[in-house]
């Protein structure tokens, strides 16, 4: 059997979600998303800063940014190549949608799209514009099915993953349906994205994932959070096509390893009482009550959700599933600002360099000892955390 390196085939990072902020003429799209966060920006940044060479760009179905996108076209700054993407340097961006699904006897949830093309996406733009409010903006409530969405974007040769999938807010399993198939057809489905607040241990208590792709991707709504979960995928090149063969296992191609956010640091990976405001400890929720005050304004956590999901009592790692790796992007590190975080891009290297490669010793001449130490001890799993709830992060236990 010839190593992959033989057989053409290569390593590259992927953040297949990531948000527009703005149009470059200062349209809104993600009203939550940073201004600066623009198409080019998107593609400058995951080059140049954070070594991440296949983007999934959310929210190009809104004309601002398509506008944009053929902009940068034109100047020849980028080019749309044959695979499917815009490419810029080193960086292919994808061309993605969340859309958001109430049906009933559930809360609303997000979907993720992608397509080929930008002719796809312009087409699909038409097909979406009558069946939701605002076409402008991000993550709008689409009035269709889940399911007929998913059949529509199917058959135009798009691929199709429920976002965030365990989320308390917006997740298909969080707050949604019990099962996927109870809004999904099964055999449509892509991948599955985790979110910040789970991991592959804690999504392998339910069988009826084991025979998806897990990822784990950014959900960045600003440039510095590119690439705070991402996958290492093992492709010819960075492209749609690539993509799609690599969730499949074709031919090679497939997830070398899921570098997500340690899930204790996610905001919602453990039950918060929002009466009075404290972090309810696994286990302890009696009747789905807050064992302190008695309140049942509760916003269950992605650690109990999965558990109450769960059909069976151990986790179990499908065949092939790629290692799980706990990642904390560098400004979670204290004392990691701003001035400091642009001399270990100018003097070290780019964020997954820094995170995964560059030795200790190097990278303690920019943050000093201590914090070299932390940055190697979770690149170790030696790191110790404090679980983040009620839509506050986590943090890392300093020594």
């Amino acid at each position: 059997m010839s190593r992959p390196e033989e057989a053409g085939l290569r390593s590259c990072y992927a953040d297949l979600h990531v948000h527009i902020g703005r149009s470059r003429d200062g349209q809104p799209v993600k009203i939550s998303g940073s201004k600066n966060l623009t198409f080019r920006n998107i593609a400058k940044e995951a080059s140049e800063r954070k070594g991440v060479e296949l983007i999934g760009v959310i929210d190009c179905h809104s004309p601002a940014v398509q506008r944009d996108i053929l902009d940068c076209l034109n100047s020849g700054e980028m080019e749309e190549i044959e695979g499917g993407g815009i490419r810029y340097r080193d960086t292919t961006l994808l061309l993605g949608i969340e859309m958001e699904v109430k049906e009933e006897g559930g809360g609303p949830f997000h979907l993720l799209g992608f397509l080929p093309t930008l002719q796809r996406m312009l087409e699909w733009t038409e097909w979406m514009k009558p069946r939701v409010t605002n076409i402008m903006l991000s993550s709008q409530r689409i009035r269709v099915t889940a399911m007929e969405l998913q059949a529509e974007l199917v058959a135009r040769g798009g691929l199709l993953i429920p976002a965030h999938v365990f989320t308390p807010h917006r997740g298909l399993l969080g707050c949604s349906a019990d099962r996927l198939s109870d809004r999904l057809d099964p055999n449509g489905i892509a991948a599955i994205e985790l979110g910040l607040s789970a991991d592959t241990t804690m999504a392998g208590l339910l069988s009826e994932l084991d025979r998806y792709p897990f990822l784990t991707n950014s959900d960045a709504h600003s440039t510095g959070m590119i690439g705070r979960e991402c996958n290492q995928l093992l492709l010819k090149e960075p492209s749609f096509a690539e993509l799609e063969m690599a969730l499949k296992g074709q031919d090679g191609r497939r997830i070398l390893a899921n570098y997500g956010l340690h899930p204790q640091l996610g905001k919602y990976h453990t039950t918060f009482c929002n009466n009075c405001k404290k972090a309810i400890p696994n286990g302890e929720q009696v009747a789905g009550s807050c064992p302190s005050c008695g309140s049942i304004k509760l916003t269950r956590g992605v650690s109990d959700r999965i558990h109450q999901l769960a059909d069976r009592l151990q986790s179990v790692s499908a065949e092939g599933r790629p290692p799980y790796r706990a990642q904390v992007p560098l400004t979670f590190f204290p004392g990691i600002g701003p001035a400091k975080l642009e001399r270990l891009f100018a003097e070290i290297g780019t964020e997954m360099d820094v995170l995964h490669h560059i030795p200790r010793e190097r990278i303690a001449v920019v943050t000093g000892d201590k914090v070299a130490d932390l940055i190697v001890g979770v690149r170790e799993g030696k790191a110790l955390f404090t679980s983040g709830s009620g839509g506050s992060y986590g943090s890392i236990v300093q020594s």
